[in-house]
């Protein structure tokens, strides 16, 4: 049961962290500092919106105009995310369903077994579908900021984002490694299939 409470909560933190990527603009940070300190901005940029901060820490953000100019990884990424909360959802529903310490298929264990087996997949996809972008948008920036041709307003540096989104991934997949003792534990508990029924009958001897 511990183990079992324990995988559950490490891959709620990790469901939590992809919600939280997919929504903050920190996937990328470009500082750009100009002739003095009063003109240096901060670009944050994310998924769905890109935002400013000036040197007197006013903040403005602003959506993209449109989703086909943004960047083939950018575009990719968006879905992605988005598919491994979606992943994520079903997966914890069916964690529920698995769970020893739940009434659901209470009386077909074969059954709550499977739930359990197939949520720990699904929280393998999901880690993969959120450690896949983040990688991706990753190496975007590396490759564009030791790239000598690009621009100094273009050069970005990893947000934090993508540090979150490396650990949420990993918090999804580590979930998995507990579902060998879940499915063990279910299948320890007492099978009512297993057990034969027998008709107990009162004889009273004739007097």
């Amino acid at each position: 049961m511990g183990h079992q409470i324990l995988a559950f909560i490490l891959a709620f933190i990790g469901f939590i962290g992809t919600i939280v990527i997919c929504a903050l603009p920190m996937w990328k940070v470009t500082a750009f500092i100009g002739a003095n300190i009063i003109t240096a901005q901060v670009f944050w940029e994310g998924l769905w919106m890109v935002c400013v901060m000036q040197s007197t820490g006013q903040m403005q953000c602003k959506a993209y105009d449109s989703f086909l100019a943004l960047p083939q990884y950018q575009q990719a990424s968006r879905a992605l995310i988005c598919f491994s909360i979606g992943v994520s959802v079903l997966a914890i529903g069916l964690t529920v369903v698995g769970a020893r310490c739940t009434n659901f298929l209470r009386d077909d264990w074969p059954a709550k077994e499977k739930a359990g087996i197939a949520a720990g997949a699904m929280f393998i996809v999901a880690g993969l579908l959120c450690l896949i972008p983040v990688s991706w948008s990753a190496a975007n920036i590396i490759q564009g900021f030791y790239n000598p041709l690009a621009t100094q307003e273009s050069k970005g540096e990893l947000g934090a984002s993508i540090y979150v989104g490396w650990v949420s991934g990993v918090l999804l997949i580590i979930k998995c490694s507990f579902g060998g003792r879940t499915a063990e534990g279910i299948l320890n508990l007492p099978d009512k299939s297993k057990f034969n029924s027998r008709d107990y009958s009162i004889h009273i001897a004739p007097t």
